[in-house]
């Protein structure tokens, strides 16, 4: 396809998206297979264009002074493809599969208009309503974390070092671009794609096959570090989803101890068995929705929560989400997550530790939910996450994370900004 094809086709998937109000990753499959004419790499470079209108909808819009798709793609091409009015003109010159072309003055309009004189939540690329969320978390540095989550993000993997340590990772995926990931000591990353490109596909590795490495953003794996999993322990994933945070618990462990693996939703919970056979996790034991779970209370020395949230954190990978969220999905999701944390506080023993994790940037989901549950729970203490990143990362948090103190501890959050992660919260509590 030429640039043309690939334009309307970007034009069409956006005017899906925002008409039946569906996921980007559903309006993508559906083009796909109803063009199959169309190769791997135009549909990468579809996807790409699509993806970077979505995660900066609204600077861009701004901007061309329009915000339909047909102006947000083109207006996507000028900012981050080195492309101007002139050379997307002579591009389309000719192409009878091309749209109409993009008007001088809009493209005029572009050049012209910088973002530092555009509105706060404008700058942000977020919509309105969340930006007083994201002041009472960073303060003056809202605008720049909330850009950093509209960047492409990179790929990052996790040695599973049941199987295989980094290096063995590294030199399996030689001429990849594979390096180690900064933080993580397990981490390897790919850099981000750009213009037109694609990561490649691991999984169709034969160390991926083999369960070498998983998929996993550095920010996970790094909460997972914090919680302080120690061989021979009994712990307790609670929100286990897919399993990405109970397959590096397993492998902190070396297999040695329990870890119970359990989701209340049996569909997020499916892949876990594939996962945990290709892993070679042998001290994991998962427990199926509705499962009854008695045996366990008063018995965990860790419980980990990787609370259902709304995601905000990962934003550079599923920038739709943002348009979506609402500030009663967010009132609802915080019910959710005291329900859960009084739960996972019945399953701690004495002394015990409760880790608590969203991949959200707001405050009304991380630390106020912290202290609504000291408000609640007496027996329950905030810990030093500073002093775990420090022992387990082998950094300064105050260098890399944001560290916030609460009752005589800290919590800390990860974000692209701060730490180059999907954004990440996490609070290591103890039972008294």
């Amino acid at each position: 396809m030429r640039l043309g094809g690939r334009i309307s086709a970007a034009i069409d998937v956006l005017t899906d998206i925002d008409t039946r109000h569906r996921p980007v990753a559903d309006a993508l499959k559906d083009w796909g297979l109803s063009h199959r004419f169309a190769g791997s790499g135009d549909r990468a470079a579809i996807g790409n264009l699509v993806y970077d209108v979505l995660r900066r909808k609204r600077s861009l819009g701004w901007r061309i002074g329009d915000d339909t798709p047909p102006a947000l793609v083109y207006a996507a091409l000028l900012d981050g493809y080195g492309q101007t009015g002139a050379s997307l003109g002579a591009a389309l010159a000719g192409d009878r599969f091309a749209p109409e072309p993009l008007a001088p003055d809009m493209a005029e309009t572009f050049a012209a208009r910088a973002l530092a004189g555009a509105p706060p939540a404008v700058q942000a690329d977020i919509p309105d309503w969340l930006s007083r969320e994201l002041e009472a978390q960073f303060g003056e540095a809202w605008i720049a974390e909330a850009q950093a989550l509209a960047e492409r993000p990179p790929l990052d993997l996790r040695a599973n070092r049941l199987k295989a340590d980094r290096d063995k990772v590294l030199k399996a995926l030689d001429g990849e671009g594979a390096l180690p990931s900064r933080l993580a000591p397990d981490g390897v990353r790919i850099a981000p794609i750009a213009g037109d490109g694609r990561h490649p596909n691991v999984q169709v590795e034969a160390a991926f096959q083999k369960g070498w490495f998983e998929i996993q953003d550095e920010g996970s794996q790094l909460a997972a570090l914090l919680s302080g999993a120690a061989s021979g322990e009994q712990v307790l994933d609670l929100c286990a989803g897919a399993g990405g945070k109970t397959l590096a618990l397993a492998a902190q462990m070396d297999n040695h101890g329990q870890v119970h693996a359990y989701d209340s939703d049996k569909q997020r919970l499916a892949p876990i068995y594939e996962r945990l056979n290709r892993a070679g996790a042998r001290n994991v034991q998962v427990h199926p929705p509705r499962a009854d779970l008695a045996d366990l209370q008063g018995r965990m020395d860790l419980v980990l929560v990787d609370a259902p949230c709304t995601g905000t954190g990962t934003w550079r990978r599923r920038p739709d989400a943002k348009w979506r969220l609402s500030d009663a999905a967010l009132s609802r999701r915080t019910d959710e997550q005291d329900r859960v944390l009084d739960q996972a506080t019945s399953f701690v023993r004495p002394g015990g530790r409760l880790v608590y994790v969203t991949c959200s940037m707001l405050r009304s989901e991380n630390a106020a939910r912290v202290e609504a549950l000291l408000a609640r729970n007496p027996e329950i203490s905030v810990l030093d996450a500073a002093a775990a990143w420090g022992e387990r990362v082998g950094s300064d948090a105050g260098a890399d994370a944001l560290v916030q103190p609460i009752a005589g501890g800290s919590v800390l959050t990860m974000t692209p900004r701060r730490t180059g992660t999907d954004g990440f919260f996490v609070a290591i509590l103890q039972r008294r």
